[in-house]
């Protein structure tokens, strides 16, 4: 599936809200023998099959699903019964136990609750951002908040009243082996599986047994009547519309819970059709796209996975579901938020000058109440159809689109035309070319001026590691162990999980190949203490040390535009270097055997080991493409939005090697095309032959 931009995603909400909601289609099914039969040859399994089985298994992560007709029987299942990572999904078991509880006479909804301030933990939820320590509230509340909002702190207070190993337990009794709540949230030192903690984070579940869970609710099997049909209220109540909600007709009823980790995505619940309820689990983890916001490919992935589930049972002629304006109300985020905070301040007379930082918090809530009053709409904060349509165009930057006529009538400046001689035109913001025998600047474009790195920046922590086993070798065969913070560093991976391990070695070759951020924090968490400047705070934590060691290196190298805030290349204020400063790296680097090695290496494979025994083998790609052609030797890549496409490579030929670094490329395409037409260029400025080795 080709992942929506978020530009496209807004415009489809956009376009969405001002349309009307297709009608519903057919009848909900029947409960007799012959309906079910009917339903059966109208959408067999394998056409449910044929078409999910393929978007599963192109999502670039691991994928398992479950999808269940409480009607008819239908099903649909992939790798259902493999144990995944659930995040906050397993707060719905949790729910489940709490209701137990409370049926046992253990606790009750009214019990009340005095909020701690030690009580807090970040992440989702209203509870630590907006109210204060000692604030009173009931259990009810409590849960409404953990399903509702997926709020962390609530959460917690949940697990205190009925017990951190009761979820567990109580699904062991009901046949969901494989079901588990490991610890409280942000609490791994609460953990009662501390296996199960490193293997999949808050708790585990399967696809299987979660659609097990939610049919055994539908049925009201679960603790009583009452306390199923009160546990499905809560999660129709659900916010979370970024997953299997997201391409569903407006009015359809979800009741479900989902849950986000950087590395892990998933959602499950009951959908409520005309053509009768539906059971449907997806669950994600190993994602190669671990970005937060509305493009990210696993939550497209259960979107769409909703989307061919609801029209397999509800649209059997294939008319395309309608695609309708997601509702957002008090806890949602992402830029959609921003886009609706920042139509709410320029439509609205006087503007309620709300923060445009996509959280949808009481402020944001208050200006969308007071824009409904003005508008004649039903003034209760959640920004459904009919908002959006008063909202008209929404604002998706700061400044406003002026008026067609205006954009019309404009007349654009041309530029000169393009010079007969010179540099080959490039689409990168800056460039640098140097003699790689002597380090002599040749030519450049803006090679002064400050840029963010990207994950250039991992040149830096290559050659500490390199220059340091110069005169360590050992230190090379040395065990890494990823921990936690190394597992959830976001962007491009390694795709090594916590607790598990390898040799410095081979963690060099993770750094380098696919660029792996975790690789960086790892390197730095394991050498930080050893690397650390002298004078610096040796109470420092050891990734600190490391930071501060690049630093001390680029100084030392002479790259005084230079400036390391930490050791993947992620934008950060003041993390910073130039094309020239590069080229100092660059040779410094390549003066080490090991270094040349490992970034001239186009496809490296690993055995893991864990901490808990197991072991599996993994295979790291070089992202430099320019490897694939002769001549051209390393030596790293990086991208970022802020940065642009960059690289930093090196190449020979008639005996005439160069470092040519790229800065701020168009396109991940451009940096090489950029690339290897000034290393042509500058070997006919000096006399190479015109062989065409590199084409």
């Amino acid at each position: 599936m080709t992942p929506l931009t978020a530009r496209t995603l807004l415009t489809v909400l956009l376009i969405s809200a001002a349309a009307a909601v297709s009608p519903a289609r057919g009848e909900p099914a029947g409960g007799d023998a012959q309906a079910a039969d009917s339903a059966d040859q109208e959408n067999p399994k394998s056409d449910l099959e044929k078409i999910l089985r393929p978007l599963l298994e192109g999502h670039r992560g691991v994928v398992t699903a479950a999808v269940k007709h409480l009607g008819t029987g239908e099903s649909f299942t992939h790798e259902a019964d493999r144990p995944m990572p659930t995040a906050s999904l397993i707060k719905l078991p949790l729910m489940v136990a709490a209701y137990e509880a409370i049926d046992r006479g253990e606790t009750a909804l009214d019990h009340k609750i005095t909020l701690r301030e030690e009580d807090k933990v970040p992440g989702s939820g209203v509870l630590t951002p907006h109210i204060g320590a000692g604030a009173e509230i009931t259990l009810a509340d409590a849960i409404q908040l953990m399903i509702a909002f997926s709020d962390n702190t609530a959460t917690n207070l949940v697990i205190d009243q009925v017990g951190l190993g009761a979820t567990t337990e109580l699904m062991e009794g009901l046949g969901l082996h494989n079901t588990k709540l490991n610890a409280k949230v942000f609490r791994r030192d609460t953990s009662i599986n501390p296996e199960g903690s490193r293997a999949y984070g808050l708790g585990s579940t399967t696809a299987a047994e979660i659609l097990s869970l939610v049919e055994m609710l539908h049925a009201r099997e679960l603790v009583s009547p009452a306390a199923s049909d009160a546990m499905l209220e809560r999660l129709f109540a659900c916010q979370d519309r970024g997953k299997l909600c997201r391409y569903l007709p407006e009015e359809t009823r979800v009741a479900h819970k989902g849950g986000s980790v950087s590395a892990s995505r998933c959602d499950a619940g009951l959908m409520e059709t005309p053509a009768g309820p539906i059971a449907l689990a997806i669950f994600t983890t190993d994602n190669e796209d671990r970005s937060w916001g509305d493009e990210n490919e696993a939550e497209l992935l259960a979107g769409e996975f909703g989307r061919v589930v609801y029209q397999h049972f509800n649209n059997p002629d294939d008319k395309p579901v309608a695609i309708t304006a997601r509702v957002l109300s008090i806890g949602a985020d992402g830029l959609l938020v921003e886009s609706l905070q920042r139509t709410l301040n320029a439509s609205m007379d006087p503007s309620p000058l709300i923060g445009v930082d996509g959280d949808f918090g009481p402020n944001t809530e208050k200006a969308v109440k007071r824009f409904q009053a003005e508008n004649g709409l039903e003034s209760d904060g959640r920004v459904d159809a009919a908002t959006w349509r008063a909202l008209g165009p929404l604002l998706t930057e700061d400044d406003p689109a002026p008026a067609p006529e205006v954009v019309n009538s404009t007349v654009e400046e041309r530029k000169p035309a393009d010079p007969l001689d010179g540099p080959p035109l490039v689409t990168c913001a800056a460039y640098a070319i140097a003699d790689a025998d002597t380090g002599e600047f040749l030519w450049g474009k803006d090679e002064n001026v400050v840029r963010d790195p990207a994950s250039i920046t991992k040149l830096m922590p290559a050659l500490l590691v390199v220059a340091y086993a110069e005169e360590n070798p050992a230190v090379l065969d040395e065990v890494v162990t990823y921990s936690k913070r190394a597992d959830e560093t976001s962007g491009s991976t390694s795709a090594v999980r916590a607790g598990e391990q390898l040799s410095l070695r081979e963690t060099l070759y993770g750094l380098m190949l696919p660029s792996g951020n975790d690789a960086s924090v790892a390197i730095a968490e394991h050498l930080g203490d050893r690397l650390a400047p002298e004078g610096f705070d040796p109470e420092a934590p050891a990734y600190d040390k490391f930071v501060a060691a690049m630093n001390a290196k680029a100084a030392e190298l002479g790259m005084k535009d230079t400036g390391y805030k930490n050791t993947h290349g992620l934008t950060d204020d003041g993390h910073v270097t130039t094309a020239a400063d590069m080229l100092l790296i660059a040779k410094e680097a390549w003066s080490y055997p090991l270094m040349r090695k490992v970034v001239g290496t186009r496809v490296h494979g690993c055995t893991l080991s864990s901490v808990d025994g197991y072991q599996r083998n993994v295979i790291w790609k070089n992202s430099n493409r320019l490897l694939g052609f002769e001549g051209f030797d390393g030596l790293k890549t990086g991208t970022t939005t802020p940065a642009g496409a960059c690289l930093v490579s090196t190449g020979e030929r008639d005996g005439r090697r160069l470092f040519v670094v790229t800065l701020g490329s168009a396109s991940t395409a451009s940096r090489y095309v950029d690339s290897r037409n000034l290393y042509r260029w500058a070997w006919s400025q000096l006399g190479a032959s015109s062989q065409q080795g590199a084409e």
